[in-house]
């Protein structure tokens, strides 16, 4: 049975245009599914930083503490085959939510490490679909710049099989935006 991880990233709860279509998604491909709220997930700062960056033989308790979630995170990451990331678009980019999540899973040493070739991503390979919804941004175009980092960062960490479902103009045409997402959503194969 297929494996899916699903991140909601938006701040509107039940309001989100991204949490619905991540449900029609999550329909429509079936499998067993992990959910994570990354709206309760907290930002990283320099003790973080420090603990990721100390051996893991080396860390203190305290450090082994504030990686806890970290650890939780990326284990759930290499555990699906899928990941389903809602993404909302507020100021042309990705939530602060989302920032966080993709902070505490990208870790030197877990999802990715340097080599004399360069970065290796350690988390690949994986299906990713994330559900776009903008006001007006339309997904790909100049100003759009959640999904171009999404896939960097993805593909920094090995997962470069990343497909956008985008709902777009929400804000000029919510309904006829949602339908166009779902017909993209319809088309997706399990």
């Amino acid at each position: 049975m297929t494996k899916i991880l699903r991140i909601d990233s938006s701040i509107k709860g039940e309001a989100s245009i991204t949490r619905r279509l991540s449900n029609k998604i999550v329909d429509q491909l079936g499998g067993e599914l992990v959910s994570r709220d990354a709206t309760r997930i907290p930002a990283i700062d320099g003790a973080w930083i420090g603990a990721a960056y100390t051996p893991a033989d080396q860390r203190s308790d305290e450090q082994k503490q504030l990686l806890t979630l970290s650890d939780e995170l990326i284990a759930e990451l290499k555990a699906a085959d899928t990941i389903v990331i809602g993404c909302g678009v507020y100021n042309f980019g990705v939530t602060g939510p989302l920032k966080a999540w993709i902070d505490q899973i990208c870790r030197v040493g877990e999802t990715f490490r340097y080599s004399e070739a360069g970065p290796e991503g350690l988390a690949g390979p994986k299906r990713v679909i994330v559900a776009y919804a903008s006001g007006g941004v339309p997904a790909g175009s100049a100003f759009d710049f959640a999904t171009p980092y999404i896939k960097q960062v993805l593909g920094f960490i090995g997962i470069t099989d990343v497909t956008v479902v985008a709902a777009e103009g929400v804000n000029l045409d919510e309904a006829a935006a949602i339908a166009k997402a779902e017909e993209q959503i319809i088309k997706l194969a399990a």
